[in-house]
């Protein structure tokens, strides 16, 4: 599928019930037409990664996923040798390598046969392919989603430069392993950690914030029809205001979209107190936030006219 214009990157998104704003729509153009990795950071829960996952279905790619961690290495992220299948054709082999090895006058020549089958037993039949190979090895274009890179130690991020660079592996028993079709690469980050120049340098970067009110309840309406217009209204609005205060965690896209939800479960009609007293961990997941919460809506700010309602 091909994207000509931005217009048409915005309308695939929308497809995929992903609203792309303009700055969106601007660097996925860009990425798909030059080739380059996508750097997305911003907020946890703002569509980092469903921006991925939306992009991967409006060009019908497979999605392929690596979750990043404090402690992810290579072999992990890239490919293991399955020993145990190895010994296991070892055992089913043994009449096999009985033979090989027959005649064999010493020690050296045995190894030297031995040797001679290696490729047998080290081939791609045995090899365990991780996210990053799968992407470089899959028959079809893949979008490739390496999610929370700032997760990640920087001896990993080092390592994921040469990779992004040339779309290449070496696998010392088999040699360069090439892409057969370079991959969509989207990287994600919450911002827990300053990521290296040289990453951010071979990626197009994109800031992804909070949405603004119209957006988010274009969202809300999109993702959750059965929550009233004015309901929906009220639940985007209340939470714009949240985001105002000095919480510890501000309520993401995704909490408020669970809280719509939520009030379709519990066949809200309005944002009273006691609707609000009884949702508002949904959004918020500090007990300091809470209070916090109520106290604003007790102290009579914009924020608090729902809950006297």
């Amino acid at each position: 599928m091909t994207f000509a214009t931005m217009t048409d990157v915005r309308s695939s998104l929308s497809q995929q019930q992903y609203i792309a704003t303009d700055d969106i729509a601007t660097v996925v153009f860009l990425a798909e037409k030059l080739g380059k990795p996508l750097l997305a950071e911003g907020p946890a829960g703002v569509g980092k990664t469903e921006l991925a996952k939306a992009w991967a279905s409006a060009t019908g790619r497979q999605l392929i996923r690596l979750q990043c961690y404090e402690g992810l290495d290579e072999t992990k992220a890239l490919y293991e040798w399955e020993y145990a299948k190895q010994m296991l054709y070892t055992q089913l082999l043994r009449d096999q390598l009985q033979s090989t090895l027959a005649g064999a006058t010493s020690l050296t020549e045995a190894a030297d046969r031995l040797a001679n089958e290696e490729d047998v037993f080290f081939s791609q039949r045995f090899l365990l392919q991780r996210p990053l190979l799968r992407a470089i090895l899959s028959d079809q274009p893949a979008v490739l989603l390496i999610d929370e890179i700032d997760r990640a130690d920087s001896e990993f991020e080092a390592f994921l430069l040469e990779v992004l660079s040339d779309f290449q592996v070496s696998v010392p028993e088999l040699g360069t392993l090439k892409a057969k079709h370079q991959p969509a690469v989207f990287l994600t980050s919450n911002n827990t950690r300053e990521l290296s120049e040289a990453l951010k340098r071979r990626c197009l970067y994109l800031f992804v914030d909070y949405p603004d009110e119209d957006a988010e309840l274009r969202i809300v309406q999109l993702k959750v029809p059965d929550l009233s217009p004015k309901l929906a209204q009220q639940a985007v609005e209340l939470v714009q205001k949240l985001r105002g205060l000095d919480l510890k965690k501000s309520p993401s896209v995704s909490e408020t979209l669970d809280w719509a939800r939520a009030l379709v479960m519990l066949n809200a009609r309005a944002l009273d107190r006691e609707t609000l007293d009884n949702t508002l961990t949904v959004l918020l997941k500090h007990e300091s936030d809470v209070q916090r919460a109520r106290r604003a809506m007790q102290g009579g700010r914009d924020v608090g006219r729902y809950g006297q309602r």
